[in-house]
């Protein structure tokens, strides 16, 4: 505060300087979260106290710090100059750029630690957020507004979903956020030239805090993804933010608490573990019209061990989100892409975000797909010649075929809906292989008009609307039918032995 044009500030005194963590004497009326102005470049924020000490984080140029140097208190938490010019940038957790351009301006600032939307601010989430993952968008369907974890052992596809969820933005009016949260530096840019190249870095913003980094910055990473993410949907955007990935970020927790002396848990994890997660996941929703009708999705990831969801972290992110989409590393080794474990995988957000036609299309195709997985057991080590059992087999074996897909080529909702159209009302069982690479190359462009206007309408179908779409279909297929439905050579030649 200021009298008579004489600035006072609460003044106090490094003590103890290590990894990411200042300890300080003085600072009387200091709070948690207060920002602490280190040195030139430096700044900190508390995170605890002693009976004498007050313990921060460092952020920024903390490396020439030492005992004995005076630091200031400002009365402000950690906050962060955001605006529409973080879009199509790579950032570090508090705006530094990483991409070698200047740094961008921003237009407010905006809590990286805040409450999240309370009850009243919230209204149910009721719009898909389209993927363009056909396993997903039919089977796992996600809502703007949702919160839905993606598990899995390392290397079975994890950041792939994600970033092709990103690709398929493109024309949705969403925008992306990505964090990456203790990865290489070459991976943060693998991801940032294939955004650009596929022109999805317009709409979105990269904060990366590689392993090079101080595990401060680490853990401030996914906090300042929120707040960014923030700031747009108080604007009455949509945006997707995702988390690749929080196991990472619970190491970082885990090696600061352990630097401030906090008493380790359960596989040395601290006590506010399961805090500090939830406290970020309940950031996302879907705003009331009153706040501005935007929505902030979440994506967050997480690393399992040998296919074990029972761990720690794992185990605590599954009981604070909306679902999960687990990723099996044995169907991945077995060449099935993307290896989605529907057994295990779930939506509680539901199928009510789909439009009327894909959610009768694709209403039982989990449960004949896991039939097929379950024959398939049934029939590892003996072979039948059972007609039914020989047709299920067949008819399964061309569902995991439609639904397998090659990375970072998302499919429109539109042509989904018409391939799984195609294979409920029994058309895709009777077209050759230059027909079914038709159907999987997309349908929707080939069809009338009038099929347009039935997928943007959104209305149940009348049983006459229902044979108007399949002439529509079987006159585009026609080429490639079969007279009469049989065995699909092709199909049977796709089933997997497990």
């Amino acid at each position: 505060m200021s009298s008579n044009g004489v600035e006072i500030r609460e003044v106090g005194t490094i003590t103890e300087v290590k990894r990411g963590i200042v300890k300080l004497a003085g600072l009387p009326s200091c709070i948690m979260g207060q920002l602490i102005e280190l040195g030139p470049g430096a700044h900190g924020f508390v995170v605890g106290f002693t009976d004498r000490e007050v313990l921060a984080l460092t952020v920024g140029r903390a490396d020439e710090l030492a005992v004995g140097q005076r630091v200031n208190v400002r009365q402000q938490p950690l906050r962060l100059q955001v605006g529409p010019q973080w879009l199509g940038r790579v950032l570090s957790p508090l705006g530094t750029p990483l991409d070698g351009e200047a740094a961008p301006a921003g237009e407010g600032l905006q809590p990286m630690f805040t409450e999240a939307p309370g009850i009243l601010a919230r209204t149910p989430v009721e719009r898909q957020l389209r993927t363009g993952t056909k396993v997903i968008d039919a089977m796992v369907p996600l809502g703007r507004g949702q919160r839905e974890l993606i598990i899995g052992d390392r290397m079975t596809g994890k950041t792939t979903l994600a970033l092709d969820a990103i690709l398929n933005q493109q024309g949705q009016d969403v925008l992306c956020i990505y964090c990456s949260i203790g990865q290489s530096q070459h991976r943060v840019q693998e991801v940032a030239e294939l955004l650009r190249e596929r022109g999805a870095l317009s709409y979105s913003a990269i904060i990366a805090a590689p392993a090079s980094r101080e595990a401060s910055e680490q853990f401030l990473a996914p906090f300042a993804a929120a707040a960014v993410g923030e700031f747009f949907m108080q604007q009455g955007r949509d945006v997707l933010v995702v988390f690749d990935d929080l196991s990472k970020h619970a190491w970082a927790y885990r090696q600061l608490s352990l630097l401030l002396e906090r008493s380790p848990g359960r596989e040395a994890y601290p006590g506010d573990m399961f805090y500090i997660h939830a406290q970020l996941m309940e950031r996302a929703g879907q705003l009331s019209p009153e706040r501005g009708g935007g929505s902030m999705t979440f994506l967050p990831m997480c690393e399992a061990q040998q296919g074990d969801v029972t761990g720690y972290i794992t185990s605590n992110l599954i009981s604070m989100t909306d679902g999960q989409i687990y990723l099996s590393s044995e169907l991945f080794y077995e060449g099935v892409k993307p290896a989605v474990d529907l057994g295990l995988s779930v939506s509680r957000i539901g199928n009510k975000v789909q439009s009327h036609l894909l959610r009768w299309a694709s209403g039982q195709l989990r449960l004949e797909l896991l039939q097929y997985l379950e024959l398939l057991r049934l029939t590892r080590f003996a072979s039948t010649s059972n007609p039914q059992v020989m047709q299920r087999q067949q008819q399964g074996a061309l569902l995991r075929r439609l639904l397998s897909q090659a990375a970072h080529q998302p499919m429109a909702i539109e042509d989904q809906t018409l391939l799984f159209y195609a294979f409920r009302t029994g058309l895709a069982r009777r077209v050759s292989e230059e027909g079914l690479k038709v159907c999987l190359a997309g349908l929707s462009g080939r069809m009338p008009e009038f099929v347009g206007e039935m997928l943007r309408a959104n209305e149940p179908l009348s049983p006459a609307a229902h044979a108007k779409l399949r002439a529509a279909l079987e006159d585009v297929l026609g080429p490639y039918l079969s007279p009469e439905p049989g065995a699909t050579p092709h199909a049977i030649a796709e089933a997997p032995a497990r």
